[in-house]
C-alpha cells in the first residue's frame, strides 16, 4: 500500500489540518468553514482545493454552495499506509512482553 505525497503534504499546513478537522467533525460548507478559522473565504477555498485534489474531502453541491465531507476511500489509503507501521509496532510490542523478565545479578 502506498501514500500518495500529496496526502501527506496536504495535511501538513497547520490552517489547512484545521480546515481538516473541521470537515472530519461534519461536513460544512465554504462559508461555515470561514467563520471558524482565521483566514479568509478565498483562502478557505485554496485550501480545499488542495484537500480534494488529494483526496481527503469530497464535495457535494447543496444549492448555490458546496458542502465538503471527509473522502472516505482517500483517508482509507492514508489510513491503511498509516495501520502498517502500527501493525509493526504493536507486534513488536507483543514480542518484547511475552518474553521472560531477565533476572538481576
Amino acid at each position: 500500500m502506498t501514500v500518495d505525497n500529496a496526502q501527506l503534504a496536504s495535511l501538513g499546513d497547520p490552517t489547512r489540518r484545521a480546515i481538516f478537522e473541521l470537515i472530519a467533525e461534519h461536513p460544512r460548507s465554504v462559508a461555515e468553514i470561514t467563520r471558524q478559522v482565521s483566514v479568509s473565504q478565498s483562502a478557505v477555498s485554496q485550501h480545499l482545493k488542495v484537500l480534494r485534489e488529494s483526496r481527503l474531502v469530497r464535495s457535494e453541491p447543496k444549492g448555490a454552495s458546496n458542502v465538503y465531507h471527509i473522502d472516505p476511500h482517500g483517508l482509507g489509503q492514508m489510513r491503511a499506509w498509516l495501520d502498517r507501521f502500527w501493525s509493526k509496532t504493536l507486534a513488536a510490542y507483543k514480542v518484547a512482553v511475552e518474553q521472560p523478565p531477565e533476572e538481576s545479578q
